[in-house]
C-alpha cells in the first residue's frame, strides 16, 4: 500500500521540480542579471568569511604549525560546491580531508571538532531564523509539511514513527561509534578538545571566529535580498529571513543536494501570497540553480588550482585511502602527532603528497565532477 502512494509522491514531486525548471528556463529573459550576478557575490563572501572563521579555529588547535588560509578556503568552497550538487553531504567529507591534509601533524577528530565551532554561532542565529518564521503565519507548521509538495520532507512528517526510528538508530549508532572510540577513548578526546581549544579564550572566539560568522551572515543576508529582487518576488526583511528559514529545514533534510526539493515546496507555500506561484517556483529553482553552479565551479576550481586533483571524486577517493593508512598506522603502533611541524608545509606550487592521491587516480587529464 505505501509502495505505490511513494511512487506517486515522488512522481508529483519530481514534476512539480522539472515545471519550475521549465518556468525559469522560460522567463530568463525577466531575471535581472546584474542583481543575480551581485546576489552570487555576496554569497561567495559569505563563504569567504566563513572559512576564515574555520581558519582561526584550526590556527587555534595548532599554534605551532604554519599552514595556508588559501588551501582552507579552498576546502570549505569544495565542499560547499560538492554539496550542492550531490545529495547527502559528502561535501563534509571532502573539506575534512582537504583541510586535514593542508595542516602537517593533523589529525581526523581535532579537524571534524573544529566544525563544531562554527556551527555554535549558526545554531544561535537558527534557533531565532525559525522562531520569527513560524511566529509570521504564513510557514507551515511541522505536522503540515506531510501536505507539501516534497517527498523527502512529506514522507517523513507523514510516517512519524519511521522518522523517530530513524532517529533513534542515528543515536544508537553514534553510541555505538563512542563505544568503539572508546578502547583509546583518552588520546580521542585529547585530540577532540584540541579542535575546540579556540572556546576556552571567550575573547579570542569572538574577535576570531563570532564576529567573522556574524559578518559572514550579513553577507548572506544582502546576497539572497538580491537574489530575490533579481527573480522579482522582492527583497525585504522579511523575506530574507523567511528564506532563512526555509534553508534550515532544507538543511536538515539532506536526500537531495542542497535541499532543492524542500527548498522549492516550502518557498512557493511562503510565498504564496508574495508573488505568483509562477513566479516564486521559477525563483526557488532558479536560485538553487545559480548557487549550485557557482559553489560547484569556484570549489572544483580550487580542487584543481589549488590541491591539484582533477576532480570531486578523486578527492573522495584520496580521503578514504588517506583514512585507511591512518587506521593501518596507528593499529601498526605508528600513532600521528598533532601539531607536528617537522614536515614543511605545502608550498602554492608543489603538487600535494602522493599519498592524498589513490593508486589509479592519475589516468587522463580531464576534469570531471
Amino acid at each position: 500500500m505505501h509502495a505505490p502512494l511513494a511512487s506517486a509522491s515522488i512522481g508529483h514531486s519530481l514534476s512539480s521540480f522539472f515545471n519550475a525548471v521549465g518556468q525559469f528556463f522560460s522567463d530568463l529573459e525577466a531575471v535581472h542579471w546584474g542583481l543575480l550576478l551581485l546576489g552570487l557575490a555576496f554569497f561567495g563572501l559569505n563563504l569567504t568569511l566563513r572559512s576564515r572563521a574555520f581558519f582561526h579555529s584550526l590556527r587555534a588547535a595548532y599554534p605551532a604549525v604554519s599552514f595556508q588560509w588559501r588551501r582552507i578556503w579552498g576546502a570549505y568552497f569544495a565542499a560547499v560546491g560538492f554539496n550542492n550538487v550531490v545529495p547527502a553531504r559528502g561535501g563534509d567529507v571532502i573539506k575534512l580531508f582537504l583541510a586535514r591534509s593542508s595542516i602537517p601533524g593533523a589529525s581526523y577528530p581535532t579537524v571534524a571538532a573544529a566544525f563544531f565551532v562554527e556551527s555554535i554561532f549558526d545554531f544561535s542565529v537558527g534557533v531565532i531564523v525559525l522562531i520569527f518564521a513560524f511566529s509570521q503565519g504564513v510557514f507551515p507548521k511541522p505536522p503540515d509539511f506531510a501536505k507539501l509538495n516534497s517527498f523527502d520532507i512529506s514522507y517523513l512528517a507523514e510516517h512519524f514513527r519511521l522518522t523517530l526510528f530513524l532517529i533513534t538508530a542515528l543515536a544508537v549508532l553514534g553510541l555505538v561509534a563512542f563505544a568503539l572510540l572508546s578502547v583509546r577513548v583518552k588520546a580521542f578526546w585529547v585530540r577532540v578538545r584540541q579542535g575546540v581549544t579556540i572556546l576556552s579564550d571567550r575573547r579570542r572566539y569572538l574577535r576570531e571566529v563570532a564576529l567573522w560568522q556574524a559578518a559572514a551572515w550579513l553577507c548572506r543576508f544582502a546576497a539572497f535580498w538580491f537574489l530575490l529582487d533579481a527573480f522579482r518576488v522582492g527583497g525585504s526583511v522579511e523575506n530574507v529571513l523567511l528564506v532563512f528559514g526555509v534553508n534550515q529545514v532544507a538543511g536538515a533534510v539532506p536526500f537531495t543536494p542542497g535541499g532543492a526539493g524542500v527548498q522549492q515546496a516550502l518557498l512557493v507555500k511562503v510565498f504564496q501570497s508574495k508573488a505568483p506561484t509562477a513566479i516564486v517556483a521559477a525563483y526557488s529553482v532558479g536560485q538553487q540553480i545559480a548557487i549550485a553552479a557557482f559553489t560547484a565551479l569556484v570549489g572544483l576550481g580550487a580542487v584543481v588550482f589549488i590541491f591539484r586533483f582533477r576532480s570531486f571524486r578523486e578527492v573522495l577517493y584520496a580521503g578514504r585511502a588517506s583514512r585507511q593508512a591512518e587506521r593501518e598506522a596507528e593499529r601498526a603502533g605508528v600513532l600521528l602527532v598533532d601539531g607536528d611541524s617537522s614536515e614543511e608545509p605545502p608550498s602554492d606550487e608543489d603538487p600535494p603528497p602522493e599519498a592524498r592521491r589513490p593508486r589509479g587516480a592519475h589516468g587522463g587529464g580531464r576534469v570531471r565532477y
